[in-house]
Order: C-alpha cells, then sequence, then structure tokens
C-alpha cells in the first residue's frame, strides 16, 4: 500500500509533464528567427523566416495527412538555391541560406499549386 502512494503521483506528474512538452514540441517553428513573409496559396503556406546572417524557408500544407508531393527552394541573390523535395504529410524543408546584406528569394508547391515570394529581405 506504501508503495501505491508514491507511485501513483509519480505517474501523474509524469503524465502532466509529458502532454505539456508534445503541446510545446507541436507550436515551435522549425526554421529560427522571425517569420518574414508568409505568402498562401490554394494547397498551403510558403513561410519564410530571418535572422541577422540567414534566411530559411518551409512549405506547410493546409491539410496534413496522405503524402505527397511538396517542394521548397530559397536562393540568395547571386547564389544558388536550396531545394528540398519529395513526398511528404505535412512540411518540406526547411532550408536555409546565408544571407547577410543579401536579398532572396523563395518558392514553395504543394501538389501541383504553388508560391512565390520575389526579391525579398533587400
Amino acid at each position: 500500500m506504501l508503495a501505491y502512494l508514491f507511485v501513483l503521483p509519480l505517474v501523474t506528474v509524469g503524465l502532466l509533464l509529458t502532454g505539456t512538452a508534445a503541446s510545446s514540441a507541436q507550436a515551435a517553428t522549425v526554421c529560427p528567427g522571425r517569420l518574414a513573409k508568409a505568402v498562401p496559396f490554394k494547397t498551403g503556406e510558403l513561410r519564410v523566416y530571418k535572422t541577422r546572417s540567414y534566411a530559411c524557408a518551409v512549405a506547410v500544407t493546409k491539410n496534413p495527412g496522405p503524402r505527397r508531393k511538396m517542394s521548397v527552394a530559397i536562393q540568395p541573390r547571386g547564389g544558388s538555391p536550396v531545394v528540398d523535395s519529395g513526398n511528404y504529410g505535412r512540411q518540406a524543408g526547411p532550408v536555409t541560406v546565408h544571407a547577410l546584406n543579401r536579398c532572396v528569394r523563395a518558392s514553395a508547391t504543394i501538389s501541383g499549386k504553388s508560391a512565390s515570394t520575389g526579391w525579398i529581405l533587400c
């Protein structure tokens, strides 16, 4: 009986902590920095984040679920694009480029629908 009194509170605390950690992880962003631009389109959203010296892009679907063709790309002016492409259920990316004092452009495609930013962060 004494063991039961010690185990039950520990299990309860463990369940509470696990639930809190899971909900916090879902809310976390995958790119560091601040959201600089969000471009919604029919099947999802292209998000571009900026830190002092880096830019990061991710394509997020409106309806997570079955895997579908997705891609996201980001390119610094004067540099080569960085691309993530494949079959994903929730998002493509993140893709990151060095963008200190450089403009970038980003694009995303989800299930054949796409969006792009043009040159931003100049």
